[in-house]
């Protein structure tokens, strides 16, 4: 077989590192932890990326697939570490970055009917390894949520419509996908549901209107549960609406790291 040149290894034409070079929107099996079922398998998108210094045009892109090959099976904290430990002895960097975001059910009872359906919901492990590992789990959870101004102002009904609420956190003891999940449709002014019967909209309709939420009042009440959880270290809390009378979107934002308070 020729042996070709490794036009990779060439020096860059401009004298600049890039922060992220590799592969993106990979479509990959995995098997990640669940609360119930201990196990729950699923497709990911994987982005695997590595800090390149200016003295290489370019990286090998193969050796990011032959590494997620060798690492295949159940992804915890503990696999996602060893695979940014082999990204960047193979590519010889400084840092590498991990992105893993897959679908995740979880098997919901509607409220009065109580009919059995599984919900989806993102979730994303998000990691750097650069000297220590900043590891990051990702959960957006979709809500229903009715105006209080709305409500106040009006003489029958309140407009309603359904937020997502995205939540961040880094963990110092193992916080399960669940969990996050249970703050945040606690925080609403009602879940939502993939199997709703009429007496189950009735409800949820009903009880959306006697909870009231902006989403100022859902991004307090998840930071302040997620503040008090002594297993979260650092938290963000991203809220979106989609209006339903509005054009524009509303959203509110909060981020909040524990440690720097107990400094």
């Amino acid at each position: 077989m020729k042996d070709y040149e490794d036009i990779q290894n060439y020096p860059a034409k401009h004298n600049f590192d890039l922060d992220k070079v590799g592969v993106s929107d990979v479509k990959y099996p995995i098997t990640v932890m669940d609360k119930k079922n201990k196990w729950q398998n699923t497709i990911a998108s994987v982005t695997m990326t590595v800090f390149l210094p200016h003295q290489y045009r370019g990286t090998h892109m193969s050796r990011f697939i032959e590494i997620l090959n060798r690492h295949r099976g159940k992804i915890t904290t503990t696999a996602v570490r060893g695979i940014l430990e082999e990204m960047k002895v193979r590519f010889q960097a400084k840092s590498a970055f991990l992105d893993i975001h897959f679908p995740y059910f979880i098997y919901k009872r509607a409220p009065i009917s109580g009919e059995e359906s599984l919900m989806e919901y993102e979730a994303s492990f998000i990691a750097t390894l650069n000297e220590d590992m900043d590891f990051i789990l990702e959960v957006v959870v979709p809500v229903l949520i009715l105006c209080p101004c709305s409500k106040e102002i009006s003489d029958r009904g309140a407009h309603n419509q359904r937020a997502e609420v995205s939540v961040r956190v880094k963990m110092n003891k193992l916080v399960w996908i669940e969990d996050i999940i249970e703050v945040v449709e606690k925080s609403a002014s009602s879940p939502v549901y993939s199997l709703l019967k009429r007496n189950d909209e009735k409800y949820i309709t009903e009880h959306a209107y006697d909870n009231p939420r902006f989403v100022e009042d859902i991004s307090r009440e998840v930071a302040f549960h997620l503040n008090k959880d002594e297993r979260v270290d650092y938290f963000s809390v991203f809220c979106k609406s989609y209006e339903s009378i509005h054009k524009h979107n509303a959203l509110a934002y909060i981020e909040i790291d524990k440690r720097k308070d107990k400094s």
